[in-house]
């Protein structure tokens, strides 16, 4: 269906979410109509945090609020909706739309696999009424849902709009851009070059992808490398843990700022832990470029401080390779904590391609080479 006809039926006039492919022509639409507007549309750090903003929006206005999300983003509402929004507790009513990576039946990456089986059994069991929007389902099929919903709403219970893939159409065309230069790719091959045989862990998205593909390219075993394919925000944590452990090896993390926002307080842990041997790389486009490019507020926060405050003993951005170049040579000499933010443009080859080798092939293969450190 057209997502204009999607917003209209619902009726509400504040939306907050994480981006998805799945929702892009929502996403676009949202882009659009209001940009980034507090009193329309934010885009927020993760799933909690929309779900919290949207309560507050509720106990500010009494009205229904929009929360839209990827399906992996499930697992960030659950404390909130729990706690926060069931009617046993404030009963505070909010419409969720999910797109559904993973659907049974339809091909998708391994880490949407078991969340798509998942989907909806979580809505439900969260007490969370579904209405599924596919390809075929009509206008009027939404309208209808709609109207059960809205009894449901003002009982203080939420509901929830599951979308198929390429269900929602009609979106306007937004272009994403930064006035950066440095292209990401570039950087990881930068990165790759200075790293040698150390092991890297990467974030979820095209970094981990450029990476995969980099390694192919110079003829390199991928053993050196564990891709963290979904789990966005938490790669610098898979850094502490295999750092703490292995405290003689330098380990790298290539990390997103859309996945660096989602979980900010692991920065706080590996400042007050410090390891030595880990070098923390944030990958800054200001853009959740992996679905679709919109943009996310690292663009207007300054990372290096915030690394500093969280206890790095060392932290710079860079703009350009020569700047990248000398900072990673000086990050592999020393022996402590660093942290490199890398100023990058938005876009990707539109062939890349995608890991050969499996989840779990990835993991055995790189926790071989482990052992061998």
């Amino acid at each position: 269906m057209k997502v204009e006809r999607l917003v209209e039926i619902i009726g509400s006039d504040f939306y907050t979410g994480v981006p998805d492919s799945q929702l892009k022509a929502l996403c676009n639409y949202l882009m659009d109509t209001y940009g980034i507007d507090p009193k329309h549309h934010i885009i927020a750090a993760n799933e909690g945090n929309c779900t919290a903003l949207a309560a507050g929006y509720h106990l500010a206005t009494g009205k229904v609020p929009v929360v839209y999300m990827q399906n992996s983003g499930e697992g960030n509402i659950i404390n909130p909706v729990a706690s926060l929004l069931n009617d046993k507790v404030y009963a505070i009513p909010v419409v969720f739309i999910v797109g559904w990576r993973g659907e049974p039946g339809i091909h998708d990456e391994p880490q949407h696999i078991y969340q798509g089986e998942v989907t909806v059994k979580l809505l439900e069991d969260m007490g969370i009424s579904c209405c599924i929007i596919g390809k075929d389902t009509s206008e009027e099929e939404v309208r209808a849902a709609m109207e059960g919903f809205r009894e449901k709403l003002s009982q203080g219970l939420d509901v929830a709009f599951v979308i198929r893939k390429g269900a929602l159409t009609d979106a306007p065309k937004v272009e994403y851009s930064n006035t950066n230069t440095m292209v990401r790719e570039e950087i990881i091959q930068h990165i790759v070059k200075y790293s040698g045989e150390d092991p890297i862990i990467s974030t979820t998205g095209k970094a981990s992808r450029e990476l995969f593909e980099t390694r192919a390219a110079n003829g390199q075993s991928h053993k050196y490398d564990f891709l963290t394919i979904g789990s966005m925000g938490h790669s610098s944590s898979i850094a502490l843990g295999v750092a703490i452990n292995k405290a003689d090896s330098r380990i790298w993390c290539v990390d997103g700022d859309g996945a660096v926002l989602m979980h900010m307080g692991a920065m706080a842990v590996i400042g007050a832990n410090r390891p030595g041997n880990l070098i923390h790389i944030v990958i800054n486009n200001a853009a959740h470029e992996t679905v679709g490019g919109m943009p996310t507020v690292a663009g207007n926060i300054d990372l290096v401080k915030i690394a500093l405050a969280c206890g790095y003993p060392n932290a710079v951005s860079v703009d350009s390779f020569e700047a990248l170049d000398k900072e990673l040579e000086a990050a592999r000499n020393r022996n402590e904590l660093s942290l490199i933010e890398v100023k990058c443009s938005i876009g990707a080859r539109e062939d890349l391609g995608r890991p050969t080798s499996t989840a779990l092939e990835n993991k055995q293969s790189f926790m071989e080479y482990l052992s061998t450190l």
